[in-house]
C-alpha cells in the first residue's frame, strides 16, 4: 500500500550498491590485486601494501580516480581500471555477490511508500550492469547511475546524487533527498548535495566514527533499517 507522502517527505532515496545494498565479500580487494599485478605491483611487496591501504581508505570513490592517484599516468590508470573491472566482473559472474540481508525488501518497502529509489556506484557501467544482472535487479529501481552517467566525477563529489535529483524530478528540493552508503565518501557526497538525510550503514567498509566524521546524520546497522528511519523523519 502506497503511503501519502507530503511535500516535505523524503521522496528520493539514493542508495550505494557494494557494501550497502550488495554484499561482495571483499571482491574489491581481490580485483585490485589482479589489476595491481597487471601493472607489475607484486603481492606481498611494500608497494602493494601501501596501494591496498589507499584502496581501503577510499572505498566508495570512483575507481578510475583511485587508479589515477595510485599510478599517476592516465594510460597506466586506464590500464589498471580495465583490469580491475574485468577481474571484478569475473568474480560477479562466478556468483560471488549477494544482496545485503533485507536490502531488496527495504527497497521494495521504500517504493511501496511512494518514494523514488536510485542505485549508485563507483564502478563503471559494465560492472554495475553485471551486478544488477547477477542479482536480478534490473527492474528493481527507477534509475541506476555510475560516475560516467553524471559527467564522470564520482564520490565524494555530489554529482550522482544531483543527477538523480534532476533526472527523476521526484522531489522539489534537495532537502527531500535521503542518501545511504557504507563509506565516508558516500557521506561526503550526500552532504555536498544538500541531502536532508545522510545515513551511514555498518555493513561495508567504514565504521561508525568514520561515517559520523564525514557528516552522517544517522548510522544504521544496515539499509534494512532505512524505511523506518525515513518514516520517522517524515513525521
Amino acid at each position: 500500500m502506497v503511503s501519502e507522502l507530503t511535500a516535505q517527505s523524503m521522496g528520493l532515496v539514493v542508495l550505494d550498491m557494494a557494501g550497502t545494498t550488495v554484499a561482495d565479500g571483499g571482491l574489491v580487494e581481490q580485483a585490485f590485486a589482479v589489476a595491481a599485478q597487471e601493472l607489475g605491483v607484486q603481492p606481498g611487496s611494500a608497494d602493494h601494501a601501501a596501494k591496498l591501504d589507499y584502496v581501503r581508505a577510499t572505498m566508495g570513490e570512483s575507481k578510475i580516480s583511485v587508479f589515477r592517484y595510485l599510478f599517476g599516468e592516465e594510460a597506466l590508470a586506464q590500464r589498471a581500471n580495465v583490469a580491475f573491472e574485468k577481474a571484478y566482473g569475473e568474480l560477479v559472474d562466478g556468483g560471488r555477490i549477494a544482496p545485503v540481508a533485507g536490502a531488496r525488501e527495504a527497497i521494495e518497502e521504500l517504493r511501496g511508500e511512494g518514494r523514488t529509489v536510485v542505485l549508485t556506484t563507483g564502478f563503471a557501467r559494465v560492472t554495475q550492469d553485471a551486478i544488477l544482472d547477477a542479482l536480478g535487479w534490473r527492474d528493481l529501481v527507477e534509475l541506476t547511475l555510475c560516475p560516467a552517467d553524471a559527467g564522470g566525477r564520482g564520490r565524494p563529489y555530489p554529482d550522482m546524487v544531483l543527477s538523480a535529483f534532476l533526472r527523476t524530478a521526484a522531489v522539489d528540493g534537495v532537502r527531500q533527498i535521503a542518501v545511504a552508503g557504507d563509506t565516508a565518501y558516500d557521506m561526503k557526497s550526500g552532504v555536498r548535495a544538500g541531502a536532508g538525510v545522510v545515513a551511514g550503514v555498518l555493513t561495508g567498509a567504514h565504521d561508525d566514527a568514520a561515517l559520523r566524521g564525514a557528516g552522517a546524520t544517522h548510522v544504521l546497522g544496515s539499509v534494512a533499517e532505512l524505511p523506518a528511519i525515513l518514516r520517522g523523519v517524515d513525521a
